[in-house]
């Protein structure tokens, strides 16, 4: 962890990155990324979504340096290609995992009082 002060900028950097990942949708587009890159198309139809949605989407998360993108042919295949991404969906996913087997774990103990 960093821990010196931090500019301005750097920090509007990654708030922009974390409210890029405050969208449900953003985060699925990014769990089916996890398992390889994939075309716009592709994504339309895995996740059932529109072409128009999708597209705002990944930009959204193109634009916060979340996943990168390049051309095949006529199509755009998105990717991606920082590791601690998938890192930090994995560290989330695992808190929150862990938040709620404290929560079913303390209502079972209320339960059988």
């Amino acid at each position: 962890m960093v821990k010196h002060s931090l500019p301005e900028a750097f920090l509007d950097s990654i708030a922009q990155r974390f409210r890029a990942l405050g969208e449900p949708t953003r985060l699925r587009i990014l769990k089916q990324l996890m398992d390889g890159e994939s075309s716009v198309s592709t994504l339309v139809e895995s996740l059932g979504l529109t072409q128009s949605n999708t597209s705002r989407h990944l930009q959204a998360l193109y634009d916060s340096n979340l996943v990168n993108r390049r051309k095949s042919g006529l199509e755009v295949i998105y990717f991606i290609d920082d590791p601690l991404i998938s890192r930090l969906c994995e560290i989330m996913c695992e808190s929150e995992l862990q938040r709620l087997e404290t929560t079913l774990h303390a209502a079972r103990r209320t339960a059988k009082r």
